[in-house]
């Protein structure tokens, strides 16, 4: 079956969907050549995705560590334009 459920496709739902035959079709070979590519182009999209997301995620901790510590620095310079 090609199409289960809602959830996100995942490089396994590529490597493990199955089709009916018909006497004039596709080649299965080309076919599952062809699948197999994109499961792993989607499985290393997956790693990128969460690689990026972790590093996005150490960015803004560290952003909201920089902002804890400076909050309460006082420059006069700073003073001089709020007048």
């Amino acid at each position: 079956m090609i199409y289960g459920t809602a959830r996100r496709l995942r490089p396994h739902d590529i490597r493990a969907v199955t089709f009916d035959t018909r006497w004039r079709g596709l080649d299965p070979v080309q076919v599952r050549d062809y699948l197999s590519r994109t499961a792993d182009e989607l499985d290393q999209l997956h790693r990128e995705l969460t690689t990026a997301n972790i590093e996005a995620e150490r960015i803004r901790q560290a952003l909201r560590r920089w902002q804890s510590r400076h909050t309460v620095c006082h420059h006069p310079e700073s003073d001089r334009w709020a007048r």
